[in-house]
């Protein structure tokens, strides 16, 4: 089942692409004749121009999200950023056409507007921003985070669409930077353990029993730049804590809850990730209770329909309720709820993902102020040279 809904997840994104990005259809233009893209870029450029007020960015690119809880976590997100960079503009992207598109339709909340990071970089652009961060706001360095850099960003500083002078791209030369994601190298993972198991309803819960955090994954296959293997150094410099700690995905075979279940009633388990084989061996788990937890920014569809579907045979909460673990996916204990109405959510429970963490927003902004410092230096980026030697 999970890998047919993965089939037609990529189906639906493929035609949710397709909708996005064919300007040239008659249904894609508006009554005055102007493409969709188009118009969306007008609202885009409007947004820049009206809120600009340095030559600095820092664009924060998501996957993207149509719950409200999602939509408060990335408000909340944005509005750090502003209050720790002074002096830099911040805006939002979604590199997901589906939740762009299904939040501008309304799915689950009101209608919303969230546009792509092509439109953004294009706004920024002809806006004239002189230097140009763009923040991965992905966890593993992998699939999104691949066509962030390499192909939207790779697209801005190739002036694809001819939007720019040639003497602006030259300008751009070095003064454009892509940031990391959460776990882009192994110490960040260790950084990522430690910051975790600091949080109080964290450490109460592993105290009480196991953690298992619920992370994305690449599927099998497509494991790029090796990010998968993060999940598993993440584990591992959990469990060197407390033993209490379980990692697993939803987009990775060897890693899915049925998987988790099993190392917590012990054996040595082979992995396959990338060209990487391991064996890790795992004593037998006795705990009785389970609190789980996304290993996301985000508390979307995965942690709220893969792990906490409580009507959902196959979701994490199911499973390991069937393997006589008392399990709870939502929680009433975490401080730090970034939904408007927390008093109601405190009440009748709450998921916390990892961008609703300060402690973890902090650890991306640390990855921001990397790449800051790299702006100017040969690990910037480079523009083709598009103007004639004088």
């Amino acid at each position: 089942m999970k890998k047919i809904k993965f089939l037609m997840i990529a189906m639906m994104a493929f035609i949710a692409s397709v909708t996005f990005t064919a300007c040239s259809d008659d249904d894609n233009n508006n009554d005055n004749g102007q493409s969709n893209y188009d118009r969306y870029q007008q609202a885009v450029n409007n947004t820049v121009n009206s809120q600009k007020s340095s030559n600095k960015v820092i664009l924060l690119v998501a996957f993207g999200s149509t719950w409200e809880q999602a939509y408060d976590t990335f408000d909340k997100v944005v509005a750090d950023y502003k209050s720790q960079f002074s002096g830099w503009d911040v805006y939002l992207s979604f590199s997901s056409a589906i939740c762009i598109n299904n939040a501008r339709a309304g799915e689950n909340v009101d209608p919303k507007d969230y546009y792509d990071p092509e439109h953004w970089l294009t706004a920024i652009g002809l806006a004239g921003y002189k230097q140009v961060v763009v923040q991965s706001l992905q966890v593993i360095p992998g699939e999104e985070y691949r066509r962030v850099r390499d192909t939207y960003v790779k697209d801005f500083m190739n002036n694809r669409n001819g939007d720019f002078t040639d003497a602006y791209m030259k300008s751009l030369d070095l003064n454009v930077v892509v940031g990391t994601p959460l776990m882009a190298e192994e110490s960040d993972a260790q950084a990522l353990a430690t910051a975790l198991n600091n949080e109080s309803d964290i450490k109460a819960a592993v105290n009480e029993g196991i953690v298992a955090f619920m992370g994305h994954g690449n599927p099998e296959g497509y494991d790029y730049y090796g990010g998968n293997i993060r999940y598993l150094q993440l584990e591992e410099a959990l469990r060197a804590i407390n033993p209490n700690y379980y990692v697993g995905t939803v987009d990775m075979d060897d890693t899915y809850a049925e998987n988790v279940l099993q190392h917590i009633a012990g054996g040595t388990f082979t992995y396959h990730v990338g060209d990487m084989t391991k064996r890790i061996t795992y004593a037998a788990n006795n705990a009785t209770k389970a609190q789980l937890y996304p290993l996301m920014s985000i508390a979307g569809d995965h942690a709220h329909n893969d792990m906490a579907d409580e009507e959902d045979e196959e979701s994490w909460f199911s499973l390991f309720n069937d393997a006589g673990i008392e399990t709870a996916a939502y929680e009433s204990n975490f401080t730090e709820a970034c939904w408007k109405n927390t008093a109601e959510i405190q009440a009748n429970g709450y998921i916390p993902a990892l961008a609703e963490r300060s402690a973890i927003r902090r650890l991306w902004m640390n990855h921001t102020r990397e790449a800051i410092n790299k702006l100017g230096t040969e690990e910037a980026m480079s523009t083709p040279t598009t103007a004639p030697e004088e």
